[in-house]
């Protein structure tokens, strides 16, 4: 009996043992990480990541969810894109690209799908912020390396990618104050999607500065869901009602909210928005006449530093868990055509595509060229 419980104890042992070498995934390593200009990680708490080198050219599929609307169109062209250009195609064996809707179940058996063939690098945005870990073990067992972005997960298991979103309403308070010259006055802050956390991050960085001790700013808050014809109509409601503002922060459908002002015959005012082509050509249009514009981008090339963390990762290259690419922005002093906006482009397109600290950078033809229709 003694013997039966020793063996059954040794067997359950190894049982464990093969378990935890089976779904070994990336070591947690010290830092620094690789190319740490484009790689920036998040805080100085984040930990670093390494998986086993292997040799390349890779096999890497874009898993993405919701395709309908311009923002993810443009990302997965970009995708496409950055996949063929020179210093990226060498390390490329094979680029697949699937969108699955907004339901978590397709996301994952995609994902499921692609690790089962053999790829190597999945780069996703995710459907929902949790329920991907089985899937996490599955692609640690078989080495492959999985990258969420912009949308990512409540978890520290994988590599993710973003850009700071309190940062970036940090900044467009601090545009405001520095471009008016003032301490107080009546803001509009036109916000985003009710419940995203998108929405929430930019909007509690917006205030932390301007309500913070010397400030005495009135801030009236509007909802425009980030799209043009909602801020266009709220901001002129706002109007309607206020009568006048010294400053404007508005998250999204910025084009918009710069069209209800027009129309109103209100005073341009120092204003900071997104990274809409549309609101950067009426920056330059309209900067001489008052429009002092800041034009910061929660940009589609994500998927791009996405990639390209991935191939680093495949490298055998130390990378941190979550990594913060820099946040692109344009302002009406160094709008320049051909390079960060486009005047006569007259489609629906996100301008911000450079991030010069990772070689990252697009021209619109280039991403336009492209089809957001999936290859598999």
């Amino acid at each position: 009996m003694v013997w039966t419980l020793r063996f059954t104890g040794l067997a359950c042992v190894g049982l464990l043992l093969s378990s935890v070498s089976a779904f070994a995934g990336p070591k947690v390593v010290s830092g620094p990480g690789a190319d740490p200009a484009c790689f920036k990680p998040w805080s100085s708490q984040t930990k670093f990541f390494q998986w086993a080198k292997k040799p390349g050219p890779y096999k890497i599929a874009l898993v993405n969810g919701f395709v309908g609307n311009t923002w993810r169109i443009q990302m997965v062209k970009t995708a496409k894109a950055f996949a063929a250009q020179p210093g990226i195609k060498e390390n490329i064996k094979e680029f697949k690209v699937v969108s699955t809707g907004t339901d978590v179940a397709a996301q994952l058996g995609a994902m499921e799908d692609f690790i089962n063939q053999g790829f190597d690098a999945i780069v996703t945005i995710a459907v929902a912020p949790d329920g991907f870990d089985r899937i996490i073990r599955l692609a640690d067992k078989n080495n492959v390396v999985v990258v969420p972005f912009d949308n990512i997960l409540d978890t520290d298991k994988v590599m993710m990618v973003n850009e700071d979103q309190k940062e970036m309403g940090r900044m467009s308070a601090k545009w405001l104050i520095d471009e008016s010259g003032k301490k107080s006055g009546d803001i509009l802050e036109v916000r985003g999607l009710p419940g995203n956390s998108v929405d929430r991050d930019r909007h509690l960085g917006f205030r932390e500065v301007m309500e913070a001790p010397g400030n005495s700013f009135k801030i009236t808050e509007v909802v425009g869901n980030w799209d043009t014809g909602t801020s266009q109509k709220v901001t002129a409601d706002a109007l309607a009602v206020h009568g006048h503002f010294d400053g404007v922060f508005t998250q999204g459908g910025s084009d918009g909210t710069v069209q209800a002002l027009m129309a109103a015959k209100h005073p341009f005012v120092p204003m900071s928005g997104e990274g809409e082509n549309e609101y950067r050509k009426q920056i330059a249009e309209h900067a001489k006449d008052g429009l002092k514009g800041m034009s910061y981008g929660q940009s589609p090339a994500l998927v791009a530093i996405a990639t390209k963390a991935a191939i680093s990762a495949l490298q055998g290259n130390v990378m941190p868990q979550l990594i913060s690419i820099p946040i692109p922005v344009a302002t009406y002093k160094d709008l320049k055509p051909g390079t960060n906006y486009w005047p006569d482009l007259n489609a629906n397109f996100f301008a911000p595509n450079q991030f010069t600290p990772c070689g990252v950078n697009f021209t619109a033809p280039e991403i336009m060229s492209q089809s957001e229709k999936n290859t598999q």
